[in-house]
Order: structure tokens, then C-alpha cells, then sequence
């Protein structure tokens, strides 16, 4: 009988250790997952800035795009004829539509009005990976070619319909990035004050350059500078990618957007962070996180818009 008991007891202590290993096991994979999550997405990054930007919130009132105000309007709505890999959206105040284009095969610009619905469609001939967008004033549009580190120049065609010609457009060439291949120029943003393109590197490195002097040259008056404001990103910018840009001439700021980190992030004039928005789902007023976002912009009532892959228009309102 002493003999069976002690059998028993023995056969206890492996499912024992078996439970305890369990436990610690799943503790041990809940703080990789954990860490894993704060990598990515700048979980305690997050929580520092939310909290510095509140206890400055004051002095950015009525100064600033201040992005912890928007609630989404439009909640990814897939457009019509659009199937796949839309990738920049812009706004153009001279004509008060949006501006979107595709880079899948055909690649196209759009125009849509502001409740999404596509109004024309413009080929565009030659492009190899269309990523940026940004409407420069007096119908001259300017767009990224992300694996030839392009910015290629052209004005709306008149006509719905009507092709764009790539050889046909002023191309400027920056070739400042060592990593270029589906990493390169991904958004681009247009201050018409100081007539100078924000221009940005997706990763691998995270980059930012401002070139001035652009529409002066195209009009025939060579004048060309560029700076490298990567430094902005490193200091302000606690995203893993920059996926599109937007700048607002009424405050000054320059929008950050981030489809890996579902952000949307204000710098100011000096490159500091002011506001930031998750694009994550369930924490707020989104459904479900946007899943690839592509392209922001602010049109002139100050309604904030996002576009992601593979079709999918959000829009924003300010409380």
C-alpha cells in the first residue's frame, strides 16, 4: 500500500513540472508578443508623446492641424473601379477636388469628389512604381517614381480620359538614397509659400529632404536646393516607415503618415512633434485598423483624408 502511494506521487511531480513549464511558457511567449507589439508599434513611444502633446495642447490651440480632434466621417469605402494598389491621394484647391493615383498596371490618376465617388480617370504612360502625389498650383501636378528616385512634373490633362506621357515631363532625378528598390521615394508634399517639395524616403533608411527653388525652375529660372531634414525624423517621427506627406499652409506643418505603425503624425516648421492619430482599430472610432495606408491629405475645410491599399477611402472630420 506505502509502496502504491509512493508510485503515485512520483507519477504527480512530471505533470507538475509540465503544468509549471506551461505557465511559464505562455508567460514567456505574452512578453516576446508584448515586446514584439512596443517594437512595432511604439506602444511606450505612444504613451510619451499622448502625454507630452496633452500637456502642451494649450499653446497649439487655434495654431496647429491638431490631429487627436478628427473623427472618421467615411470609413473605408471601397472605390468604384479601383481594384488594387492605390497609393497617394492630394487635394487641389484651384478646381476644390482630390487627386489619387494608382501605381498596378494601368497606372492612372483619379479625380474624385470629397465623398469619394471618381469623377475622371487620366492614364499615365511610361510610370514604372507611381507612390507619391502633390498638387503644386495652376493644374501642375508632381509625382514620385519610388525605384527611380524620380519626380516627374506634368499639368492635368484638360480632357477625361486623356493620357499622360511620361517622356513628355519634366523628371528630376534625386538620387540621394543608398536603398532604393520598393524603399525609395514614397511621399511628397508641396509648400507653395516657400515653393519647396517635402520629399520622403519609405525605410531602410527613414529620410527626408525639402527641395526649394522647384516651380521658379520649371518656369526657367534654375535655382535648385536641397536639404536633408532626416534629422526631423530621427527626433520626432516614432514610426518604422513613411508612407506619404502632406503640408499645411495654414499652420505651417508638415503630416507624417505611417501604414506599418498606423500613425498620422504633426510636426511643426522646426520639425517637433505636435499631434498624433492612431489608424489602429478598436481603440477609437475606426471599425478596424487601416490596413495599408498610402496617402493623406487635408482639403480647404480642414477635413483630414487616407487612402489604402488595395481601395479603401477614409475620411476625417475636426470635432
Amino acid at each position: 500500500m506505502n509502496s502504491a502511494v509512493e508510485h503515485n506521487k512520483m507519477n504527480l511531480k512530471p505533470t507538475h513540472s509540465l503544468r509549471t513549464f506551461g505557465f511559464w511558457g505562455l508567460a514567456l511567449a505574452a512578453l516576446l508578443l508584448a515586446g514584439l507589439a512596443c517594437a512595432r508599434l511604439h506602444w511606450h513611444e505612444r504613451a510619451w508623446y499622448y502625454v507630452t502633446s496633452q500637456m502642451h495642447a494649450g499653446q497649439w490651440a487655434g495654431r496647429s492641424v491638431w490631429l487627436p480632434d478628427y473623427r472618421v466621417e467615411i470609413d473605408a469605402q471601397p472605390l468604384a473601379d479601383i481594384a488594387d494598389d492605390l497609393s497617394a491621394i492630394d487635394y487641389d484647391p484651384d478646381r476644390q477636388r482630390l487627386l489619387a493615383v494608382t501605381n498596378a498596371p494601368p497606372m492612372k490618376l483619379v479625380e474624385l469628389d470629397r465623398e469619394g465617388t471618381i469623377t475622371a480617370q487620366y492614364p499615365l504612360n511610361g510610370f514604372e512604381d507611381v507612390e507619391g502625389l502633390a498638387y503644386m498650383g495652376d493644374g501642375l501636378l508632381v509625382v514620385t517614381d519610388e525605384d527611380r528616385q524620380e519626380l516627374v512634373f506634368f499639368r492635368i490633362p484638360e480632357q477625361p480620359g486623356q493620357a499622360v506621357d511620361k517622356q513628355d515631363a519634366p523628371t528630376l532625378a534625386l538620387n540621394l538614397a543608398s536603398s532604393a528598390h520598393n524603399k525609395g521615394f514614397e511621399g511628397v508634399a508641396y509648400d507653395a509659400a516657400h515653393d519647396r517639395l517635402f520629399v520622403a524616403k519609405e525605410r531602410d533608411p527613414r529620410s527626408l529632404y525639402a527641395v526649394s527653388g522647384i516651380k521658379a525652375s520649371l518656369g526657367g529660372r534654375l535655382r535648385i536646393e536641397v536639404r536633408d531634414l532626416s534629422d526631423w525624423i530621427e527626433r520626432s517621427v516614432f514610426a518604422t516607415d513613411i508612407s506619404d506627406l502632406h503640408y499645411d499652409g495654414k499652420t505651417g506643418h508638415l503630416l507624417v503618415l505611417s501604414h506599418e505603425s498606423k500613425l498620422v503624425i504633426e510636426l511643426d516648421e522646426n520639425g517637433e512633434m505636435v499631434s498624433f492619430r492612431t489608424l489602429l482599430g478598436h481603440l477609437g472610432d475606426l471599425k478596424r485598423g487601416v490596413g495599408q495606408a498610402e496617402g493623406l491629405t487635408l482639403d480647404d475645410a480642414g477635413r483630414l483624408y487616407v487612402v489604402s491599399e488595395p481601395n479603401l477611402f477614409y475620411r476625417f472630420r475636426k470635432n
